[in-house]
């Protein structure tokens, strides 16, 4: 009998995924853990390995977006057929939302789709009407519940949007993410744009890494927060990168990769800006996970290097290479994005001298480091030439108060001016 190929879940809190691109075609040889094809989720865009060897008999969705668990392809001998009927097969009825309607193909989707649009605007007319009640009857199951799937449900909890004043597209009215993505199906189309010369506006379609960033900075700017800065003198800290620089030519440690270490020890001491924000707890983490904010060609990335604390400074260098090349090269896992406590933003070699980052959620901090620059200051009576960087520390007030987070970034300017105290 053919193995079902399932829409695999990648990593925490994932209900869905988008289908980009298949690497095999029907009829093809595949391999056991061999690139099958490619995924877009909310946070990355990577390859999926195979679990089954053999030949690949049907692909039932050439691209799109699909839940997790849907059968999307079938593999097994070569020759063997695949039964119609498991096409259509229905989950059995658990009583939970995620199995309350049957897969769908992609060529199944659009009709349903259009129907439900045309729904939409009869819903509209019967509302203008005063006879709203049968709209609210297409989107609500048993028990008065709206039908709307796990990935609607978390965007229009995210922007706030009213799930009953939505008209659904999916199967059975059910709402999703289009839906929620799209607003009120049924509210009135606005006057067209006046017209645009040719070639003068290029409209680039919003990916979902972008959607994804585009909610998590809305929802960074709805915690209250409280900015603390301070510059250090980097003159030891650039002796301590060049001197591992000679004793490791193999491994490029960088400025970032020292902020990384002595933030992880600075985190250690200070297990209180170490946390995550829950409406319930704070959830006070016993090792130092740092983030590290990455221009990817798919957009802002914080792919993560672990237990820092742990790891020597050439040790934290290759981590950082590491995961930092993969999102270069749009191969980042999502194992590689969870798990952050603490994220570092370097704008240092933009040039950029000081700047305000926007905080990572649910983290409670993040730092914003700018470029060392040659400053005059005052030391000893006497004015010195020193090599400064000036950071600046954003904090979540609900998490943290301003006297521990100053405390942290005391620490770490204080690790930044002796390394030796943080190694």
């Amino acid at each position: 009998m053919a193995n079902e190929v399932k829409l695999p879940r990648l990593g925490q809190g994932m209900e869905a995924g988008t289908i980009t691109k298949w690497l095999k075609s029907p009829g093809e040889k595949v391999e056991k853990g061999e690139p099958l094809f490619e995924i877009d989720t909310d946070k990355v865009t990577q390859e999926v390995e195979s679990d089954f060897a053999g030949v690949l008999l049907k692909i039932t969705l050439e691209s799109g977006e699909a839940p997790v668990g849907e059968t999307i392809a079938y593999i097994g001998k070569e020759g063997e057929e695949v039964a119609e009927a498991a096409d259509t097969e229905e989950p059995p009825d658990t009583g939970a939302e995620a199995s309350a309607e049957k897969p769908v193909r992609a060529e199944q989707r659009e009709p349903e789709r259009e129907a439900g649009r045309a729904a939409a605007a009869q819903a509209a007319e019967a509302a203008s009407a005063g006879n709203g009640s049968s709209r609210s009857q297409q989107v609500r199951g048993t028990g008065g519940r709206i039908k709307a799937s796990p990935l609607a449900r978390r965007i229009a909890r995210e922007r706030g949007v009213d799930l009953a004043a939505l008209t659904g597209t999916g199967p059975d009215g059910r709402i999703v993410a289009e839906d929620v993505e799209r607003g009120a199906v049924a509210k009135p189309s606005a006057a067209p744009p006046a017209a645009v010369p040719a070639g003068e506006v290029e409209s680039v379609p919003l990916t979902n890494i972008r959607k994804t960033i585009a909610r998590r900075l809305t929802a960074a700017w709805q915690a209250p927060v409280f900015q603390l800065t301070v510059s250090a003198d980097m003159t030891r800290a650039n002796e301590l990168v060049a001197r591992n620089r000679e004793l490791n030519p193999d491994v490029r440690v960088t400025v970032t990769d020292l902020l990384a270490k002595v933030c992880a020890q600075a985190l250690m001491r200070h297990r209180d800006v170490n946390v995550q924000y829950t409406e319930d707890a704070l959830l006070k983490f016993p090792t130092a996970n740092v983030g590290i904010a990455v221009a990817a060609p798919q957009g802002l990335v914080v792919p993560v290097v672990r237990s820092v604390e742990r790891l020597s400074l050439a040790e934290v260098g290759a981590a950082r290479a590491a995961v930092v090349g993969r999102a270069r090269e749009n191969k980042l896992t999502a194992q590689d994005l969870e798990g952050g406590t603490f994220t570092i933003s370097n704008l240092g070699m933009y040039g950029i001298e000081q700047f305000v980052a926007v905080l990572n959620p649910p983290q409670a901090a993040i730092l914003a480091v700018g470029a060392t620059v040659d400053t005059p200051v005052a030391r000893g009576g006497a004015v010195e030439v020193r090599p400064m960087m000036t950071m600046t520390l954003t904090v979540d007030h609900r998490a943290v108060d301003g006297a521990d987070g100053a405390d942290f970034l005391r620490t770490v300017k204080q690790f930044l001016e002796e390394p030796a105290l943080a190694l």
